[in-house]
């Protein structure tokens, strides 16, 4: 049974998304810190009350639940306020994915962690293999803007928040560039897949 577990991370706006579909096209185990972001941020939770009692209570609309929009530009409107959030968050994240990530261990099949942050909030730790995707920032400044719907500042500040490409280059075990055609890098990824398949890494 192969039940290999791929950390798959890097920078927003690189293409992480693009490889996260394929490899779900290709029966892969998917495990989303993003979604498990939204359940840890979820109406009524503790964590969501404290990021209010710092970033504001108007993050939390009507309904009690996160305003996420409005979190994420304060949170991202300074290095300090965005570790501020990433502290807050990592550790629950991360739990979940261990959790998560145990219970598709009973089945056949790689596993994917997708986690935009993987190193950040040790959930490096969790993979046997860690792959990145990086890309120029002016590719990604584009396609951030194009994806949220968001204006240029906005998204230079996301990218500004983030890690540079070196960072993912010294900690990886793959890097994929993202600024390639879209065949490319499923075609690299692709072959990732086959050679666990095989055994092979």
């Amino acid at each position: 049974m192969n039940n290999t577990v791929i950390g798959l991370t890097g920078q927003t706006g690189a293409g992480k998304s693009t490889i996260a579909d394929y490899a779900q096209e290709h029966s892969c185990r998917i495990v989303d810190a993003d979604i498990i972001a939204r359940e840890v941020l979820g109406k009524g939770s503790p964590c969501l009350k404290r990021l209010a009692e710092i970033f504001g209570y108007d993050i939390i609309d009507e309904e009690g639940c996160c305003r996420r929009k409005l979190l994420a530009e304060r949170a991202f409107s300074s290095v300090e306020n965005t570790e501020v959030l990433n502290r807050m968050t990592h550790a629950r994240i991360t739990e979940l994915a261990g959790e998560y990530i145990n219970r598709y261990k009973n089945e056949d099949g790689v596993i994917i962690y997708d986690c935009p942050l993987l190193f950040e909030s040790g959930g490096d730790s969790l993979c046997d293999i860690v792959v990145a995707v990086a890309a120029p920032d002016k590719i990604r400044l584009q396609r951030i803007i194009a994806r949220d719907g968001i204006t240029e500042h906005e998204a230079m500040l996301r990218i500004k928040a983030q890690k540079d490409e070196e960072f993912y280059r010294k900690r990886a075990d793959y890097v994929i560039d993202g600024s390639m055609d879209k065949e490319r890098v499923l075609s690299q990824f692709g072959e990732l897949l086959r050679k666990i398949a095989r055994k092979e890494v």
